[in-house]
């Protein structure tokens, strides 16, 4: 990765400017998330402004799911420079669809939420249970879990 313009500064600073506490900062360094740390004479970390948007990403594909195997992988690329730009591109794109996919179940999800609440706000308001609409009952299967696979018939029990 390019070296950083400007100042560097010490990880009590980064911390401040990025919302996380030290020891997040020392654990994604730790795992390998954050690259092109140096050190001063003594011994103290130096962070640039490039690490305050690189552990920005970093929290933003930990929440959306990228395991830190991912994570790292991405990173290592990250540090070879641009000859790693279409796998770079391509990984963030496959873990795009996956978030997307997970909004979509999540928004699913959210619905029957809604929909339950508003069930029992009714039937708090009238005193009375409410009747299940058929159209509800089909919308609520629709996000029910998926059934289990089947056993492996290759496995040996």
């Amino acid at each position: 990765m390019p070296a950083d313009k400007g100042t560097p500064f010490h990880i009590g600073e980064l911390a401040m400017r990025t919302g996380r506490t030290v020891h997040a900062i020392r654990w994604y360094e730790t795992q390998g998330l954050v690259p092109g740390v140096s050190r001063d004479e003594g011994g103290r970390r130096l962070y640039g402004e490039m690490h305050v948007g690189w552990l920005g990403l970093m929290e933003r594909l930990r929440l959306t799911g990228m395991s830190i195997a991912e994570m790292r992988e991405y990173t290592l690329l990250a540090l070879q420079g641009k000859a790693t730009l279409h796998q770079r591109r391509d990984m963030l794109a496959a873990h795009r669809a996956r978030v997307t996919e997970t909004i979509a179940e999540w928004k699913r999800a959210l619905s029957l939420v809604d929909r339950k609440i508003d069930f029992y706000d009714e039937w708090m308001q009238t005193g009375h249970r409410p009747p299940l609409i058929p159209a509800e009952a089909a919308r609520d299967q629709a996000v029910a879990p998926k059934p289990p696979k089947p056993p492996n018939p290759r496995k040996s029990p």
